[in-house]
């Protein structure tokens, strides 16, 4: 294994990347292997490829890019034969955006060969959606934009079970407060957490783009978070 794994359910796995603490998730049914995004190169994601490959027996098969900056979907490469879902502000945003992702990765440190690489590779994703239910045999898993909020376009992806796992990409950050940037609408971002918390509920397992696993009650706090938040002048 070359990250390190943390089991949240029988089926379902995350790995926090040593670049910038990503987060990236598995959820494994009958006939498919669903990984919620890529990472930032073409090296990191196929290091994922071959944990998830140990892991639960065959290659990732659906491919959800929660948002579109560098860190969560410059690995896609890697997945190129996958099913891959984004949401349709996504999809335009890596045919005509590829200068700022790739600036965006190099003004936080990233290799810029690797970038170069990932980029060249980087593929259209075949679903634009804001809404789509992916099949994987024993267990169906719920993809959906709840609203604005880190960015204009945010999917969450819900998986049901005894207990819900629910992948909040970076509409929840454990390891900092939330990135807010010019992409970022921070009036309606509490109103879109309030539908992340009706669709998990209270006893869910939140899993951060970035940082730990964490609670509905700590959803609460950063949502208070933000309706507090003034920018710098």
């Amino acid at each position: 294994m070359q990250f390190d794994w943390e089991s949240l359910t029988d089926s379902v796995y995350r790995c926090r990347l040593p670049f910038l603490d990503v987060t990236v998730g598995v959820v494994q049914g009958r006939t498919g292997v669903l990984l919620v995004d890529t990472g930032t190169t073409l090296t990191e994601a196929r290091a994922i490829n071959d944990d998830i490959r140990e892991i639960t027996g065959r290659d990732v098969t659906h491919v959800v890019l929660t948002h579109k900056h560098f860190d969560h979907v410059l690995g896609s490469g890697a997945f190129a034969d996958a099913e891959s879902y984004c949401a349709p502000q996504v999809m335009d945003y890596l045919a005509m955006a590829t200068g700022q992702l790739r600036t965006d990765a190099l003004s936080h440190g990233a290799d810029p060969a690797e970038i170069d690489h990932a980029i060249a590779a980087l593929p259209t994703p075949r679903h634009a959606v804001n809404d789509a239910v992916v099949d994987l045999g024993n267990r169906q898993v719920v993809v959906t934009l709840l609203g604005c909020g880190h960015t204009d376009a945010d999917l969450i992806v819900v998986v049901p079970g005894e207990r819900t796992v629910v992948f909040t990409g970076d509409l929840i950050e454990e390891s900092g407060d939330p990135a807010i940037d010019a992409d970022s609408d921070v009036a309606a971002w509490p109103g879109t957490l309030d539908r992340l918390l009706a669709i998990g509920g209270p006893d869910a397992i939140y899993v951060p783009g970035h940082g730990s696993v964490v609670d509905a009650e700590f959803v609460r706090r950063q949502q208070d978070w933000l309706r507090r938040y003034r920018p710098v002048r």
